[in-house]
C-alpha cells in the first residue's frame, strides 16, 4: 500500500464545504463551482490520501469512519492557514505580533482578567506575554527591555528613559488571622503594639528598591518574594501585614482574616503607574492596552476571582 500524498489546501476546503453544506451540489453553489469540479476534487483528495472519505452509496454522501477522523484534521489545517493570513494582514498594516506586559502583584486580578479578555477580542492575532512582579522588579523588566509595557506600584527612582503616568490606586489593608494576638485588640491598634509582632513584608528581586522599606513598622519582619506566600502565612496566623483589598475582601467577610486599624491610618493607597520606555514606541495594540489601564475605574469594588 502506497503512502498518502500531499493534499492541497483547496482540496481540504472543498472537502469541508461538502460536509458543511450537505452535499456536492450545495458545496458547488457555495464555492461558485460546478458540481463536476467538486466531485473531481474530492476524488483526487481520496486518491492523494489513498482512502475513502465519503460513502456515496446513498443519495446524500456521508462520512466514512476515516472521513470523520480526517475531517477534524482538515478543519485544523484550514483554520491555521486562516490564522496565518490574518496575522500577516495585521503585520502588513503595522500591527505588532506580540505585546509583552508586566503587572504589579497588587493589581486586582479580576480586573486584569476582564481587561485582557477585551484585549483578546480587540486584537485576536496579537500574542500576549504576561509577567507579574513586585515593587521595583516591574520597572526593572521595562528598563531592561524584557517587557514593553508595565503597571508599576510604589514609585521608585525612575530613569529618564522611562515614561510614567498615574493610572489609579489600590487600597491596601492591614490584616491578621482571627487567632493572632492583634485580633483581640478592639478599636485603634497602637503603633507600639504592631512593633511587637512579626510583620510579613513583600520584597522584590530588583536593585531599584534596595535599602527602601514601604510601611514596615515592626522590629521583626519576614521578607517574602511572593504575594500568595504572604497571603497563606497571614491566614495561618504567623504574622500581620497589608494586603490588597480585593484579594482579602472575601476572607474579611467570612472571618478568615481580621482588619486592623493602626493609629496612623487603617489603610494605604497604593499607587499604580503605567510605564514604558520612551525610546521604544508602542504599537497599536500596546497603545490600546495602555489606554485601557489609564481609563480603568480603580474605585469600583472588585469581586473575588
Amino acid at each position: 500500500m502506497r503512502d498518502p500524498g500531499l493534499p492541497s489546501l483547496d482540496q481540504l476546503r472543498v472537502f469541508i464545504a461538502v460536509i458543511d453544506h450537505g452535499g456536492f451540489a450545495h458545496a458547488a453553489r457555495a464555492l461558485h463551482r460546478t458540481q463536476s469540479v467538486i466531485s473531481y476534487t474530492i476524488a483526487n483528495l481520496e486518491d492523494q490520501l489513498n482512502i475513502a472519505l465519503l460513502d456515496r452509496s446513498k443519495r446524500k454522501p456521508t462520512l466514512t469512519e476515516a472521513g470523520k477522523a480526517l475531517l477534524a484534521d482538515a478543519r485544523a489545517v484550514s483554520a491555521k492557514v486562516d490564522d496565518m493570513r490574518a496575522r500577516a494582514r495585521a503585520l502588513g498594516a503595522g500591527l505588532e505580533a506580540e505585546v509583552s506586559l508586566v503587572v504589579d502583584v497588587m493589581f486586582p486580578m479580576c480586573a486584569l482578567v476582564k481587561l485582557l479578555e477585551a484585549f483578546q477580542r480587540e486584537y485576536p492575532t496579537v500574542s500576549l506575554r504576561l509577567n507579574t512582579e513586585a515593587l521595583g522588579a516591574v520597572t526593572q523588566m521595562v528598563l531592561d527591555g524584557r517587557c514593553q509595557l508595565g503597571i508599576s506600584g510604589m514609585p521608585v527612582a525612575m530613569p529618564d528613559t522611562i515614561e510614567r503616568q498615574l493610572a489609579g490606586h489600590v487600597t491596601m489593608m492591614p490584616v491578621c488571622s482571627p487567632n493572632h494576638p492583634l485580633a483581640a485588640l478592639d478599636g485603634v491598634v497602637p503603633t507600639a503594639a504592631l512593633r511587637e509582632h512579626l510583620q510579613l513584608v513583600l520584597t522584590d528581586r530588583s536593585a531599584l528598591t534596595r535599602g527602601q522599606d514601604f510601611g514596615v513598622l515592626a522590629r521583626r519582619d519576614w521578607r517574602l518574594g511572593d504575594l500568595h506566600s504572604k497571603y497563606a502565612l497571614l491566614r495561618g496566623g504567623l504574622g500581620w501585614g497589608s494586603m490588597p483589598e480585593a484579594m482579602v475582601a472575601e476572607d474579611l467577610a467570612k472571618g478568615r482574616l481580621v482588619r486592623l486599624h493602626p493609629q496612623d491610618g487603617p489603610s494605604l493607597q497604593y499607587p499604580l503607574f503605567v510605564i514604558h520606555r520612551a525610546d521604544d514606541q508602542l504599537g497599536p495594540a500596546g497603545r490600546w492596552l495602555k489606554q485601557q489601564f489609564l481609563d480603568l475605574d480603580y474605585t469600583l469594588p472588585a469581586d473575588p476571582f
